[in-house]
């Protein structure tokens, strides 16, 4: 039987990660009510960071392996320029695996230059771990095809070995700066008109601005978001959501940050409903009393008749859902309640709903396929390339308008700026212009 011990690098590495998870689901379910509450927000973003290093740990050794390990069996390990190499490429790891935890210590006002720095690292470390994996399946694929009827020498062999990292090193560096550039640039405004089944004619027309998707945290701060409500502002909406995501901070340490939000005045009023990351931060209650201050109002599995200025007598439902992850999280008190959410909601009106995830949005038309638009956001349009495809698959709306049925619209934000990542590759950070016509 193998030991521990006789396992390979990449082996330790799955099992750690597999017992990091599994204290996860045990501290969920038996440590929840025991801990106390800021010791168990604690131990939920520990658990996460652990996580996810330990998942990274097998990509790390095999980029060492990749970058490293093949030049320092050629001439090129006698060179001047091999110890700063392994040096720069030991560093470009440390800083992307510590990525994580910065969530913990380095949230403030504005990101810190480390912060940048480490998340920056990460997206050129999952671009990096791509290439090299696309590009040793597509040697081993030639190989297969080619057959081994004809062997190359040792100085071929060498040399193309050699070419895989430098090649996958070279895209890297390119898809990295082009990613922070286009991250760098204002979010895009995109105007959308939908007809909206039983819309009052008084209400034609009436503009609704969607937001998704901030992040307040690591690498998003207070000039960011004051830029955002200035756009937002310049549109002149009727109403502004927030479809979750926000932060993914505690609001206490990030407050500063959130106060452009007060600028926000949209004479039908704003509105917010949680992303799964409002759960991961552990301080919703936090959250919600931070953004009523603003006259922000989170919609908790409720909802609101938003009245036409022109006539009392003409109203649609616009109706907010908690984040489905309130459920796997065990949160207290929160979790998706559709039928709470639209209580006192006819279909005689429009209705509205606002939810986070897709796959949420998927849920509440299979339960009530009365509503008439669905609001959401999550996905980030995949961010970065290579994690478009992932994201694209996991969701039953990616990005863009959708038509359900006949009467049914589900729109899915790209989100109003990014996760972590100052990076976008293959998506644009959007802030959406929503025109509701009446039929």
């Amino acid at each position: 039987m193998i030991s521990f011990k006789q396992l390979p690098l990449e082996a330790k590495a799955a099992v750690a990660a597999g017992v990091v998870f599994f204290s996860m689901m045990l501290s969920r379910s038996y440590l929840a009510e025991q801990l106390e509450f800021r010791a168990r927000r604690w131990l939920l973003r520990l658990q996460m960071a652990l996580f996810a290093n330990a998942l990274m740990l097998i990509g790390s050794l095999h980029v060492w392996r990749s970058t490293v390990t093949t030049f320092s069996r050629s001439s090129a390990a006698s060179s001047l320029c091999f110890m700063p190499w392994k040096i720069a490429v030991f560093m470009f790891l440390a800083l992307a695996h510590s990525s994580f935890f910065t969530l913990l210590f380095l949230v403030a006002e504005e990101p810190y230059f480390f912060s940048l720095a480490a998340y920056t690292c990460l997206g050129a470390y999952i671009i990096l771990i791509f290439f090299l994996f696309t590009l040793g399946s597509v040697e081993q694929a030639y190989k297969f095809l080619a057959g081994r009827g004809a062997k190359a020498g040792t100085s071929n062999k060498n040399s193309r070995t050699a070419m895989k990292p430098v090649l996958a090193v070279m895209l890297t560096v390119v898809l990295t700066v082009v990613g922070l550039l286009n991250a760098s640039r204002p979010p895009t405004v995109n105007s959308v008109e939908v007809p909206v089944h039983k819309l009052p004619p008084a209400m034609n027309n009436l503009k609704v601005v969607l937001l998704s998707d901030i992040h307040l945290g690591p690498t998003v701060g207070k000039t960011k978001l004051a830029m955002i409500v200035r756009m937002v502002k310049a549109l002149k909406p009727d109403i502004t959501v927030i479809v979750g995501d926000l932060t993914d901070s505690e609001a206490e340490i990030i407050r500063p940050a959130v106060e452009p939000l007060g600028e926000l005045n949209s004479p039908l009023g704003t509105y917010f409903v949680t992303g799964n990351h409002e759960y991961y931060t552990s301080d919703v209650s936090n959250w919600f009393e931070l953004l009523k201050s603003f006259n922000i109002r989170p919609l908790h599995n409720e909802n609101v008749k938003i009245v036409s200025p022109k006539s009392t007598e003409d109203w649609f439902c616009l109706a907010g859902v908690d984040d489905i992850e309130a459920d796997v999280l065990r949160y207290s008190g929160h979790g998706m309640d559709l039928k709470k959410a639209l209580r006192d909601c006819s279909s005689e009106r429009a209705i509205v709903l606002l939810a986070h995830q897709p796959i949420a949005a998927k849920w509440a038309l299979q339960e009530r396929p009365d509503i008439n638009l669905i609001l959401s956001g999550h996905t980030h349009g995949g961010q970065i390339f290579p994690l478009n495809a992932g994201a694209y698959f996991l969701n039953p709306f990616f990005v863009g308008l959708y038509k359900v049925g006949q009467n049914t619209f589900v729109y899915v934000s790209p989100g109003t700026m990014y996760f972590g990542i100052p990076m976008r590759l293959g998506s644009r950070a959007e802030i959406t212009e929503i025109i509701l016509r009446s039929p």
